[in-house]
């Protein structure tokens, strides 16, 4: 029987949460040490950060976790056309046009559209319900990510051709249980590759940057602060959505100290 496409499974219009997979072809490092040659691929994983982080900025996705591998990402991520639908009009053509500039700075960054830029768009109610569908499709998100990270990363190898291993593959996840086990393993993805062994030290993923967080916080803030509090001091993992278990209506029952957990 022949597999569904793609936009068959991964639908924008829809709530969806995915776990997302993009791998490098043949022997291409994304990250980590050539052992043949002795370069060093790690700074990439700064650049992989940044550009998740920038991303969350204009996508109405969230992105639950991560993980940064040597030669492969995992991402978790969960469309929000419900959040899309909210924005005005000339919000979506800015967030847009952020993604795809019309014109840039000196430094590369994007410059900020002009009223004619935003009019194009915004006049123009078929290219505006496009772009509105867009920020809200994991697939754009993916689209986003590998084509910059490829050509910044053949661009520095002096190469040319494919960087990834074709498409990112895709998993949905349908309730809360498949959330949290995906979640954890990718969280634990550089323990098992033998890259650290502990959570705490297991950089470039999502764990770390919310553990990062949490060691920031006094005792007395872990336990009095509201949920909303807690948030707006997540100076690492603000970028990231928290992800949360209502244990009240978990059916392995309740934690005997707290009714609600948020990691």
């Amino acid at each position: 029987m022949a597999r569904q496409t793609r936009g068959e499974v991964i639908d924008p219009a829809e709530v969806q949460i995915v776990h997302c997979i993009e791998r490098c072809v043949r022997r291409a490092y994304l990250c980590g040490h050539d052992p043949l040659t002795g370069k060093s691929f790690e700074h990439r994983r700064g650049w992989i950060r940044q550009r998740l982080e920038f991303l969350a900025s204009c996508f109405a996705i969230d992105c639950l976790t991560f993980a940064i591998m040597n030669n492969h990402l995992h991402l978790v991520l969960r469309s929000r056309p419900d959040v899309v639908a909210g924005l005005s009009d000339e919000e979506i053509a800015r967030r847009w046009l952020r993604l795809f500039p019309n014109r840039r700075n000196d430094d590369g960054s994007p410059a900020d559209p002009s009223d004619a830029d935003i009019e194009m768009i915004v006049g123009t109610p078929k290219i505006l319900a496009q772009r509105r569908r867009r920020l809200s499709d994991i697939s754009w998100w993916m689209r986003c990510t590998a084509e910059n990270i490829a050509r910044r990363s053949n661009a520095e190898d002096d190469v040319t051709g494919h960087f990834w291993e074709g498409r990112f593959k895709a998993q949905i996840l349908l309730d809360e249980v498949s959330v949290l086990a995906c979640a954890a393993y990718v969280d634990l993805n550089p323990i098992r590759a033998a890259m650290t062994e502990l959570l705490e030290t297991s950089e470039f993923t999502g764990a770390k940057e919310r553990i990062d967080d949490i060691a920031r916080l006094t005792p007395a803030s872990r336990t009095y602060l509201h949920d909303w509090e807690r948030a707006s001091q997540q100076q690492i993992s603000g970028w990231m959505s928290p992800l949360e278990i209502d244990e009240r209506d978990d059916p392995t029952g309740p934690d005997i100290e707290r009714s609600h957990m948020r990691w």
